[in-house]
């Protein structure tokens, strides 16, 4: 049982961090737009890595570090051009709409975008399979339980802030405030992309 609360405290302590996955589910929750497929990739996703983790995979990406490299460029590249996107339309208060925040995006077109957030950030591999791997590792024959743990964490965050936003909707009933989200969007990508190439 401690094993699974470990996981579970490890899990969130590195989820919850400001970052350009969880931007981008808070603001698919505040438009009210798939947010339920948005949740379920991020945190299938992260369910996926956290038992590659604890697998063993992170020797993998240790013994070819060209892998992170390649993931790096790619990352970064998508980062910017999202930020780009997103600088656009907070200079364009014509394209928002408080109500379910605008124009509607695809299913397709958001799962792919979720997925890019995810699997091409390398901080996921870093976060993600290296670090709750090797804690999870260390929990010997009870690291199960530490990566359902991690896995639960994972599910409950990502439900949370997506379903959770709704709660800000009086605040995003301006067009004001969808700006400034999207400003505030467009400086945490950019910022994390150019850090990926800099890093």
């Amino acid at each position: 049982m401690l094993s699974l609360l470990a996981g579970l405290t490890t899990g969130l302590g590195l989820i919850i961090a400001i970052g350009a996955q969880n931007a981008f589910v808070l603001r698919q929750g505040l438009r009210r737009e798939h947010v339920l497929v948005v949740v379920g990739v991020c945190a299938l996703s992260d369910l996926v890595l956290i038992v590659a983790g604890v697998a063993g995979l992170g020797a993998l990406v240790e013994a070819v570090p060209v892998l992170l490299l390649i993931i790096r460029w790619v990352g970064a590249a998508f980062l910017v051009g999202y930020g780009i996107m997103a600088a656009r339309r907070a200079f364009r208060p014509d394209a928002l709409r408080a109500e379910h925040g605008g124009i509607r995006t695809s299913t397709a077109r958001t799962v792919t975008t979720a997925l890019a957030l995810t699997w091409l950030n390398p901080h996921v591999y870093l976060d993600t399979v290296l670090l709750l791997g090797s804690i999870g590792a260390s929990h010997g024959d009870a690291r199960w339980l530490f990566a359902a743990g991690a896995g639960l964490g994972s599910i409950l965050w990502f439900a949370s802030l997506g379903f959770g936003a709704r709660l800000l909707a009086p605040v995003f009933a301006k067009p004001l405030a969808w700006r400034i989200l999207d400003g505030l969007i467009a400086v945490v990508m950019v910022t994390l992309g150019i850090l990926l190439l800099v890093a």
